[in-house]
């Protein structure tokens, strides 16, 4: 009886300290109503900036506190979604309805609040050539949508209540791929209200452990890009792209890598523009053999959050037969890494701020 009794205490308690320590689970939504302003970023949607927009934004964010290394590394962010009600109180634009995935960073002891968040967004009223031709700022219903948010904000002042106030920048375009896309920028100011779903439980942050700083030697990356996008010109098609990309990285250490690349690019929507110029417009004197196809170099960094990362790049045409938006290119976006070598990529080309095309990519890292 007494090895039996023994034998169950060895167990149970073996049971217990084999149980991983529970993850703190901590949740606070925010709802905030906006009033703002269209930016003026370009002439050509003047006509479109004749009143305020207004609407509300609502989160649901997870509290982290240092569980995952990321974490502590990042000053303890939240990760959560948010919902975007916005009335551009224009019958020509009509209205939008957004979902994000948001990230809210924090500074000044915690009491200074950034928010950024990417998604998309259903807007009511796109272009059409007889309904709406007076809307050249969204050629679809969906588009692609960033939210931006600075707030100053004390939560769980009452009863799991607080108060937060800022201001808020929402953006809409669907990186051509469809005309027009002249897109829109919003600038609002938000005032809300916070509530803590759990204010009766209080979790400290995890301070992280001493780590090694990571060391690599030169990596090598492939990457294939593609999908379709449209010239500016209104129903000149849709065309699939090409993208192929090699180029060597440098880790500086847990956060931060530095490129340097290539890129040669298969822009089948040039073939059209090419084609459209040399028979509409002969005073630009394009040729109608003219090589659609680019080469460029890029410099770049990457920012790695776990297994995510954010990449910003900044490219020069090398190779560049017909003039298109200038030399000069960028690409920002995102990577998940789905093992230690293979990773996937969502990016957004651009020259300056005039959007080329979403790019979804596969690529390895060596």
């Amino acid at each position: 009886m007494k090895r039996l009794l023994y034998l169950c205490i060895l167990v149970c308690s073996s049971y217990g300290f084999s149980q991983k320590e529970e993850i703190p689970k901590k949740f606070v939504i925010d709802a905030n109503q906006f009033y703002g302003s269209i930016v003026l970023h370009n002439p050509d949607i003047s006509h479109l900036i004749t009143d305020h927009p207004s609407g509300i934004i609502l989160g649901l964010s997870r509290k982290r506190f240092g569980n995952e290394e990321w974490e502590s590394l990042y000053g303890y962010p939240d990760t959560g979604v948010s919902f975007v009600y916005q009335n551009m109180n224009n019958s020509t634009l009509g209205e939008h309805f957004g979902l994000y995935a948001h990230y809210n960073f924090y500074f000044l002891k915690r009491n200074l609040q950034l928010r950024v968040g990417q998604g998309l967004a259903y807007n009511t009223n796109p272009y059409d050539k007889s309904r709406n031709f007076r809307n050249n700022a969204y050629g679809s219903h969906v588009l692609a949508s960033t939210v931006v948010m600075l707030n100053y904000r004390k939560e769980n002042l009452v009863s799991g209540f607080g108060l937060k106030a800022g201001i808020s920048l929402l953006h809409y375009s669907n990186a051509n791929f469809k005309a027009p896309n002249t897109s829109t920028n919003t600038m609002a100011f938000n005032l809300g209200l916070t509530y803590d779903l759990d204010s009766e439980k209080s979790y400290e942050f995890i301070q992280p452990q001493t780590t090694e700083k990571i060391t690599e030697p030169i990596r090598y990356n492939l990457v294939l890009r593609s999908g379709a996008n449209e010239s500016d010109v209104i129903d000149s098609g849709r065309y699939g792209f090409l993208i192929f990309s090699a180029y060597a990285d440098k880790r500086l250490g847990r956060k931060s890598a530095i490129q340097f690349g290539t890129d040669v690019f298969f822009s089948n929507f040039l073939k059209e523009l090419i084609r459209f110029q040399s028979i509409s417009f002969p005073e630009l004197d394009v040729a109608s053999d003219t090589d659609y196809k680019r080469v460029g170099l890029f410099i770049g960094h990457e920012l790695f959050v776990n297994k995510m990362s954010v990449i910003a790049q900044l490219g020069y045409y090398v190779y560049y037969p017909f003039d298109f938006e200038g030399k000069v290119y960028n690409r920002i976006g995102l990577k998940r890494y789905l093992g230690d070598k293979i990773f996937g990529a969502v990016t957004l080309k651009s020259h300056g701020a005039k959007a080329e095309t979403v790019e979804f990519g596969i690529g390895v890292r060596l």
